[in-house]
């Protein structure tokens, strides 16, 4: 984004100026840096002086996964340029994710004819189109090729429902805050779909479906969920579960499972006190087709659960934890947001080195709240919890790099697979940030004898008070104030130690005030269990050091780990164990055999073309971490009064 900062220069060996002398009198070394112009303007906080632009999509097309775009913008008196920009710093990505390589056969219009556009050569997302004189309005027309294949991307249109997202397949002029420009927008569906989306105004004329006009902000916002297959619950509170399907069965959701999610919605009031929404709309997917997706908004969220998470509740256990996560985040990291993450529209770069707070925080919140609602059993959250603890006490990357730097990885990163992700970390500040979080719930709960917690923080830092407006910005000191007003502390060099300088401790300190340890068992927790399960893999990561898929390929090695010190890798494949053809349940076999002998594990080991005999020196068994109650507790632990219910039963839902 160079073009929105001050003018800086390039090297442009086409282009270059005229030779000069250096101040020093010296030679030139080469080429002359060529300036980049400012083309673009930054972001005002003043209305888009043409009117309201109307946005019509054609999401009718799910044979080839094609949404075609008409978008009419108006333009005021005088204009003879127009740029028009790509959503590009995508809100809950805390990244540049847009995809502008999915726009294709772009066309510009006035009165019926084409006219001629650029794309910014700086700014890939920015589109200058030049009108002529006593132009009124100008006509965007292009399709947004969505994904096909995962290898494409994620894929949000097949046969049977859509996500339709609409910062990917619109354009809004520059110059000016987001929440500025008004939109009415409307999209045609395949005929008989039903659609959910947390505008208002919603209409339905045939197949084509239009919401009330709105500002762009609240649009980008605001997405849609729509399915031949489609289902809805009240679940109290002004919140509304919407779901979609591969199939018609996958909707029988059962009034007794039900419950769960109406509980979940009076769990949050009961903690935030208040809500930053006047309704809340859940759209979820019980798909294995569309692409996974937890994503947060204001009034709603976008949620991808496994086919059979409704009618196979206990079976999906630990599948259904998006829920309450993305739902927190409504009061944490929507409505309340770091002030270098908030941004005024989707071109100036988020700032994301808050995300422990915006991102782990509401991973706390989101176990905690799964817990007290039943939307998850307790012990499926206490593996959560203990999968984590295991994970930080295995990671050598800890030693080098701190929490807070892991919020870049989004941007880093793009959140890619990476070789060696134990060494290199990827986006702790959720789960390391979490462990934290519960510490500094133990260490208020100890500090006042249990009459305050976290939930106290929460209700005081995260809820709206009387002010109308839709965000409130926050800094490191503001939660720094907030903490200490509920129990005083030093709680700035708490969480600069903890967030911001690598080599710590590994964060078990929440799990052990809390009135649990983790230990290590030669088989899975209830979460790892049924996460294996359900992707036939291996996770032998705290014993030989790798994860392994169906096939007995390695997913991930373990820097330092067994296998990683006898050149197992990612990308090799088991194909025998000590001479025998490799299936999960031999290996696991070969492990407890070795256990406290001086054997080596031998692997038959295919890499490419190569086949390898890799002896393998580790004597530790199987092990899988847990939390268990520490010796000598007595009475309730104080982990399990946070994970324990805030209000009296749900009533059944209203279908």
């Amino acid at each position: 984004m160079l073009a929105a900062l001050a003018p800086v220069a390039i090297a442009n060996a086409q282009n270059t100026p005229r030779q000069a002398t250096p101040p020093d009198g010296a030679a030139l070394s080469g080429p002359v840096a060529v300036p980049i112009p400012r083309t673009i303007p930054d972001a005002q906080d003043v209305a888009y002086p043409g009117g309201t632009i109307r946005l019509d999509i054609d999401a009718s097309d799910v044979a080839r996964g094609i949404y075609r775009v008409v978008e009419t913008i108006p333009v005021a008196d005088g204009t003879r340029r127009l740029t028009l920009l790509l959503p590009e710093w995508l809100p809950g990505h805390h990244a540049p994710r847009g995809p502008i390589a999915e726009l294709a056969d772009m066309r510009f219009l006035v009165d019926g004819k084409a006219v001629d556009w650029s794309r910014d050569p700086v700014d890939v997302y920015a589109f200058h189109v030049d009108l002529p004189a006593g132009t009124r309005e100008v006509v965007a027309r292009f399709v947004h090729t969505s994904p096909l294949q995962t290898a494409e991307g994620r894929i949000t249109m097949t046969p049977d429902m859509l996500n339709l997202q609409w910062e990917k397949m619109s354009l809004y002029p520059a110059g000016h805050y987001v929440r500025r420009v008004r939109v009415r927008p409307t999209v045609t569906l395949p005929r008989g779909w039903s659609a959910a989306a947390a505008l208002d105004g919603k209409a339905i004329a045939g197949d084509r479906v239009s919401w009330a006009e709105t500002d762009y902000e609240t649009l980008v916002d605001s997405p849609i969920f729509a399915g031949q297959y489609f289902r809805k619950w009240d679940l109290g509170n002004t919140i509304t579960l919407n779901a979609v399907a591969d199939a018609p069965g996958l909707l029988d959701l059962s009034p007794a499972n039900a419950r769960n999610l109406v509980a979940l919605s009076g769990e949050a009031l009961a903690l935030f006190g208040r809500a930053p929404f006047d309704r809340y709309e859940f759209l979820v997917a019980l798909s294995d087709r569309l692409g996974g997706i937890g994503l947060e908004h204001l009034r709603s969220s976008e949620n991808q659960l496994e086919p059979r998470a409704f009618v196979d509740w206990r079976g999906y256990d630990w599948d259904r934890n998006v829920l309450p996560h993305e739902l927190v985040h409504a009061w944490n990291g929507k409505y309340r947001r770091p002030a270098e993450l908030w941004t005024p529209d989707y071109r100036q770069p988020m700032r994301d080195n808050l995300l422990w707070v915006y991102e782990g925080q509401t991973q706390f919140w989101g176990w905690v709240l799964a817990a007290r609602s039943g939307v998850q059993t307790r012990d499926t959250v206490l593996g959560m919890i203990a999968g984590q603890a295991g994970l930080y006490s295995d990671q050598p990357g800890r030693e080098w790099r701190s929490v807070e730097d892991t919020t870049l990885d989004p941007i880093i990163a793009a959140r890619k697979p990476k070789p060696y992700a134990s060494l290199t970390r990827g986006e702790d500040y959720y789960n390391e940030g979490a462990l934290v979080w519960l510490e500094a719930d133990q260490i208020i709960r100890a500090g006042t004898a249990g009459r305050k917690g976290l939930d106290d923080f929460a209700r005081a830092f995260f809820a709206p008070g009387g002010k109308p407006e839709r965000q409130a910005t926050y800094g490191f000191d503001d939660v720094v104030a907030a903490l200490n007003a509920i129990y005083p502390s030093d709680w700035a060099t708490f969480l600069r130690t903890r967030m911001e300088m690598p080599g710590q401790p590994v964060p078990l300190a929440g799990i052990e005030r809390g009135g649990y340890r983790l230990v290590w068992k030669d088989r899975p927790n209830p979460y790892d269990d049924a996460r294996m399960a359900d992707s036939k893999g291996l996770n032998l990561y705290h014993s030989l050091g790798i994860t392994l898929d169906r096939e007995g390929a390695v997913t991930a090695s373990r820097w330092g780990g067994p296998a990683f010190n006898a050149g197992v890798v990612t990308g090799a494949r088991i194909v025998a164990v000590n001479g025998v053809a490799y299936d999960q349940e031999t290996l696991r076999n070969a492990i407890t055999q070795a256990k406290g002998g001086s054997r080596p594990i031998e692997l038959l080991v295919r890499r490419g073309d190569r086949f390898l005999t890799v002896p393998l020196a580790y004597y530790g068994g199987l092990r899988w971490p847990w939390l268990e109650r520490a010796p000598g507790g007595k009475g309730v632990a104080p982990l399990d009064q946070l994970l324990a219910p805030r209000r009296a039963a749900a009533p059944p839902p209203t279908p």
